[in-house]
């Protein structure tokens, strides 16, 4: 029997559930000390698509770099005009339908990027199949949360938890 693609949420938040400052800043990220990639690599070779709101996508054009998924399927969702990008493709729409599309072809799994207000939309959703969650040993008090209010109840289990000094990296399944 086939395996579906599941739709993974890996992102880092800090202790008090935070994944940006009130200002959308990742900077405090950069603050703690870690050996290695605290698994990254490895997820990321288990993706082939990654998917991403617009804020997330502008915050990325601001990094002093080449652009960082090459190789990979890339959508941003949006509801305001942009320059055409060779990068990825702007998506507008229902994300249901859009998941439902993506889902029933053929590739690996399906990397949820962020941000708050994309999560939030495919939480609604129950459009999230696992969650690995880097909980950086920092509280910042207060900042965009991870998960919003108003999101249905979801019974999770544990497959994994790796510590990387200070980081702890959890990875739960949706029930």
């Amino acid at each position: 029997m086939k395996q579906q693609r599941a739709t993974i949420l890996y992102i880092a938040m800090s202790l008090d559930g935070y994944i940006a400052d009130v200002d959308g800043g990742i900077d405090w990220l950069s603050e703690v000390e870690v050996e290695g990639d605290i698994g990254y690599s490895a997820f990321y070779e288990t993706v082939d698509t990654i998917i991403m709101g617009r804020t997330t996508y502008d915050q990325i054009l601001t990094f002093d770099c080449e652009w960082p998924y090459s190789g990979k399927k890339c959508y941003v969702f949006s509801n305001r005009d942009h320059a055409p990008d060779e990068n990825v493709k702007f998506v507008n729409g229902d994300i249901p339908e859009f998941m439902s599309n993506l889902k029933s072809q053929p590739g690996s799994n399906i990397w949820l990027l962020g941000g708050a207000e994309l999560i939030d939309g495919f939480m609604k959703e129950r459009l999230v199949d696992e969650f690995v969650i880097a909980v950086i040993p920092m509280i910042l008090g207060k900042g965009i949360p991870l998960f919003k209010d108003g999101n249905p109840k979801l019974k999770l289990i544990l497959r994994e938890m790796t510590q990387f000094n200070d980081i702890v990296l959890l990875h739960y399944k949706s029930v």
